[in-house]
C-alpha cells in the first residue's frame, strides 16, 4: 500500500521531500498502469484465442489451438479461472465494471457443469454438452469462492445462495472413518476411486466456510472454518508456511509441496482473524506468509510452481496485506509476474505457456492452457487493483 504521506509534503515546493513524494506516487501510479495494461492485453489474448464464444455457450477450450481427440470444452477447473480472471480484470481502476457483461456469462457458462442429480460441479459438463464426470471437492470449492467474491461486489443474493449450496456439497468430503489414519480432513473426490484426504480441499473449504460466516453469521460456518484449518495445521504441516499434499487412507503422506496449500493455509487464518478478531489467527497467517515467501522465493523456486497455485498463494498473501500492509508481499509478486512476462509469453499471440508440470520455461511441445494463461491474467491484475480492494479477494 501507498506510503501515507501528510499533504504538509505536498507543499514543499522544490524541497527533497515534496520531489520525492511525488516521484514516488508517480512511480506507483505508472507501475499499476503498466500492470493493468498487461492484465487487459493477456485477457484479450484469452479471449481471442481459448475462448469459444456464444457459439460455445460461452465456455473455453482447454489448450490452444485444439486439435483432433480434444475436448470439445475445457474441464470446470480452467473455467473457473477464466471467471476468477474476469472478475479481476473487472475491478481494474478507473474504469470499475467495464468487463460486467464478460462476468455474467462466465457465471453462466459454470452452470453448465452443474450437476443437479448430486448437488455439485461436475469436472466435466454433464448433458447435453458432454459425458460430466466425477465433481471433485476442490474445484467446488474454488468455484464456490468465486460466487462469494461476485457477491460482495453486486450483492446479487443469488450468488451467495449458490456459495451455499456448493459449500453444503464440499462438507460430505468430511472424513469421519474412524478406520482411517489422522481423523477428519476432507476427501479429494467425490467418487469411489478416491483414496485420499487433500490439504487443498481442506484449507480451500476453511476459507470458504470462513467467508459464509462472515456473510450470513451462521455459527455453523465458523466451526467447519476453524475445524477443517486445524486439521490441515494439525496433520498435515511440514514446518511454517509449508504444508504436505495430502494422505492416503493407509497413513502415507505425499510430502509434495506446493505454493497454493502455503496461500490457501495463509488466506484461511487470515478471514478467521477477520471474522474473529482472534489476534492468534493474524500471527499465524503472518508466520505463514513469512516462511512461506522466504521457501517459494529463494532462487526463484515458485517459478516452477504451476502459474495457477502461484497466484492463488499471492491472492491469499494479497488478502493478508489488506489486514497488515507488507511491501515484500508485492514486491515478491511483481518479480514472479516480470519473470513470466519475460520468459513464457508469446509476443506473436500474447499467450502464456509453461512446462508439462504447469510451471517454468515453456515446452514449445506444451499448448498454451486456459488455466494456466488465467493464472498470468489474475496476477497482472491484482497488481494493478486498488490496494483498498484486496479485503475482497477470495
Amino acid at each position: 500500500m501507498e506510503h501515507q504521506l501528510s499533504r504538509r509534503a505536498f507543499t514543499l515546493g522544490a524541497g527533497v521531500l515534496g520531489v520525492s513524494a511525488l516521484t514516488t506516487r508517480s512511480a506507483r501510479a505508472a507501475t499499476d498502469n503498466v500492470w493493468a495494461q498487461r492484465a487487459v492485453s493477456s485477457y484479450k489474448a484469452m479471449q481471442r484465442y481459448l475462448y469459444l464464444g456464444a457459439a460455445g455457450d460461452d465456455m473455453y477450450l482447454e489448450t490452444y489451438p485444439k486439435q483432433p481427440g480434444d475436448n470439445t470444452y475445457s474441464y470446470v477447473f480452467p473455467l473457473r479461472e477464466a471467471t476468477a480472471a474476469t472478475i479481476d480484470i473487472n475491478r481494474l481502476p478507473p474504469s470499475l465494471g467495464r468487463y460486467s457483461a464478460d462476468v455474467t456469462a462466465r457465471f453462466e457458462a459454470l452452470s453448465h457443469y452443474w450437476d443437479a442429480s448430486r448437488g455439485a460441479y461436475d469436472s466435466y459438463p454433464p448433458a447435453p454438452y458432454g459425458s460430466a464426470g466425477d465433481p471433485f471437492y476442490d474445484d467446488n470449492t474454488i468455484v464456490g469462492l468465486e460466487f462469494v467474491r461476485q457477491y460482495q461486489f453486486s450483492r446479487q443474493t443469488d450468488l451467495l445462495d449458490k456459495a451455499k449450496q456448493v459449500f453444503t456439497f464440499v462438507t460430505t468430503a468430511w472424513d469421519d472413518d474412524p478406520a482411517h489414519p489422522l481423523p477428519g480432513g476432507m476427501h479429494w473426490v467425490d467418487a469411489s476411486w478416491n483414496t485420499i484426504k487433500a490439504t487443498n480441499v481442506t484449507s480451500l473449504a476453511a476459507e470458504l466456510a470462513a467467508h459464509l460466516f462472515e456473510l450470513t453469521r451462521e455459527r455453523d460456518y465458523l466451526d467447519w472454518a476453524q475445524r477443517s484449518y486445524d486439521w490441515v495445521r494439525e496433520a498435515m504441516r511440514q514446518s511454517a508456511g509449508l504444508y504436505y499434499n495430502s494422505v492416503d487412507f493407509s497413513g502415507t503422506i505425499d510430502k509434495t509441496l506446493w505454493s497454493y496449500n502455503s496461500g490457501s493455509m495463509i488466506g484461511a487464518a487470515t478471514l478467521l482473524h477477520r471474522v474473529t478478531g482472534a489476534g492468534s489467527y493474524l500471527n499465524l497467517a503472518l508466520a505463514d506468509a513469512d516462511a512461506a515467501l522466504s521457501y517459494w522465493t529463494e532462487n526463484d523456486r515458485y517459478y516452477d510452481q504451476p502459474a495457477i497455485f502461484n497466484a492463488i498463494l499471492f491472492a491469499n498473501l494479497l488478502l493478508l496485506d489488506s489486514v497488515r500492509h507488507e511491501a515484500r508481499f508485492r514486491q515478491a509478486i511483481a518479480h514472479y509476474a516480470d519473470l513470466i512476462w519475460a520468459r513464457n509469453r508469446d509476443a506473436s499471440t500474447g499467450l502464456f505457456s509453461f512446462q508439462a508440470s504447469g510451471g517454468g520455461a515453456p515446452d514449445p511441445n506444451v499448448r498454451p492452457q486456459t488455466v494456466e494463461h488465467s493464472a498470468a491474467i489474475q496476477i497482472f491484475a491484482l497488481l494493478g487493483w486498488r490496494p483498498t480492494d484486496y479485503s475482497y479477494v477470495a
